[in-house]
């Protein structure tokens, strides 16, 4: 049974998606609609840069759509078929464009909505994430509850055993990860993004988000996705909706998303658009697990030799 799964911002790179728009007619198109939708040449930016216009959350998330929705078409098109979806963060969103609960205009506008809003949230440099490395996640969450201090910190990430990302007020992130050091983390790494994202902090992003989602016209999944909120598959289109939503200011659940799929019978994981940041978390999470990434036409062809029906 295949799974594919969708990567989250911090996977764009200035050329993604290049390769596949000048090999396959159905990328190319897909980029020609990201830009009609957008009303601005987002195809360029990926294929181009600059990458510090990439890099801009409003950007980067539509842009890292676009590029998973070109690599999955391309491969449903040449016969691999999943059986379930799941994404992580924005990825979610790449994985209802691929289950039809939204349609892909819609979805890039959202995005880059989704994008904006959850900059404007919280002013440049007042908050920040960490990813904690070797600790259980209960103690990194004893860890935010102890150092808190009336302040935002909460596990942002559950993202693999012994990896989970921290977010929230920048001093009381550099707290917790000082007290996650004494409870035996192995690790603390401090992460380059531009806002907190996945906390309490992102709560006027989800409350503007929210009408967006609502007023779209919405499709009940033709394939479950399987939510990053409680890691439930969502099999129509007003739950899917809910997910979406819910996932703004609560933490990823990667490692239950994971675990729910393999339970669901599945043991083939593509990783449809940039990198392969997810592949490494599912080999760590499902041992033996079969893995695969696909970002450009050579990944498309490995897949469909060993997938296509």
């Amino acid at each position: 049974m295949i799974a594919f799964v969708f990567p989250g911002q911090g996977a764009q790179q200035v050329g993604m998606g290049r390769a596949l728009a000048d090999r396959f007619p159905e990328c190319l198109e897909t980029f020609d609609q990201a830009d009609a939708a957008l009303g601005m040449s987002i195809s360029r930016l990926c294929f181009e840069g600059p990458a510090e216009r990439l890099m801009l959350t409003e950007h980067a998330q539509p842009a890292l759509v676009a590029v998973s929705t070109a690599a999955a078409r391309a491969l449903m098109a040449r016969g691999v078929q999943p059986t379930l979806l799941a994404g992580h963060s924005l990825g979610e969103y790449s994985a209802h464009v691929a289950a039809g609960t939204l349609a892909f205009a819609d979805a890039m506008r959202t995005v880059r909505n989704r994008g904006r809003y959850m900059q404007e949230a919280v002013p440049v440099g007042d908050g920040a994430m960490a990813a904690v490395l070797g600790l259980d996640a209960e103690l990194v969450a004893q860890a935010c509850d102890e150092t808190a201090c009336g302040q935002i910190v909460s596990p942002a990430n559950l993202n693999a055993p012994g990896q989970t990302v921290i977010a929230g007020v920048r001093a009381a992130v550099e707290r917790a990860g000082a007290r996650a050091k004494e409870l035996g983390a192995r690790r603390i790494v401090s992460l380059a993004v531009s806002a907190p994202f996945h906390c309490a902090l992102m709560q006027p992003a989800a409350d503007r988000l929210a009408p967006d989602l609502h007023g779209l016209v919405v499709s009940d999944p033709t394939v479950p996705v399987v939510a990053n909120l409680d890691a439930e598959p969502k099999r129509d289109g007003a739950a899917s909706l809910a997910a979406l939503v819910g996932q703004v200011t609560a933490p990823v659940q990667w490692e239950r998303v994971v675990r729910r799929l393999a339970s669901e019978g599945v043991d083939t994981y593509v990783e449809v658009g940039p990198g392969s940041v997810l592949s490494g978390l599912i080999r760590k999470i499902v041992r033996g697990a079969r893995v695969l990434s696909v970002s450009d036409p050579e990944g498309v062809d490995s897949a469909v030799s060993m997938l296509g029906s």
